[in-house]
């Protein structure tokens, strides 16, 4: 008899970015577009992404420091319908803290998460089903 193993399940492939539109005053916009014409940067999203990262710079101590305090986790944070069933029949609750990306599975149903996510704030982007958005309304600051 052939033994076979399955392949491990991973988690979905997430974009490594999130879209934002900002409304510029035309003098400042006029300004970015005279770097670029001058080639200090390569266009006008080059510039924003450098600026924004500096100013992350000047403040990443005090980030670090709320981190900390509030018990953030840093990064991506994925939460699968294998985790949250074991919650589920634990009956434990999660309170989902994240500056980064919180990721919910798209099999996690909207009583599921019900079930298991007691609080959830998240500081960068969520990632879940609309109905679980919904779901969680009342529990996401």
């Amino acid at each position: 008899m052939q033994q076979t193993t399955a392949p491990l399940a991973r988690p979905p492939k997430l974009a490594e970015s999130e879209k934002i539109t900002i409304n510029m005053g035309f003098v400042d916009l006029g300004q970015i577009d005279l770097l670029v014409a001058e080639r200090f940067y390569s266009n006008r999203t080059d510039f924003i992404r450098t600026a924004i990262r500096n100013q992350l710079a000047t403040h990443a101590e005090a980030v670090k420091q709320v981190v900390t305090r509030k018990l953030l986790v840093l990064g991506l944070q994925h939460f699968s319908v294998q985790e949250l069933t074991a919650l589920q029949q634990a009956q434990e609750q999660l309170h989902i803290r994240v500056l980064g990306l919180a990721s919910i599975a798209n099999d996690v149903t909207p009583e599921l998460a019900m079930a298991t996510i007691a609080s959830l704030h998240v500081l960068g982007a969520l990632h879940a089903s609309p109905a679980v958005k919904e779901a969680l309304a009342d529990r996401t600051n």
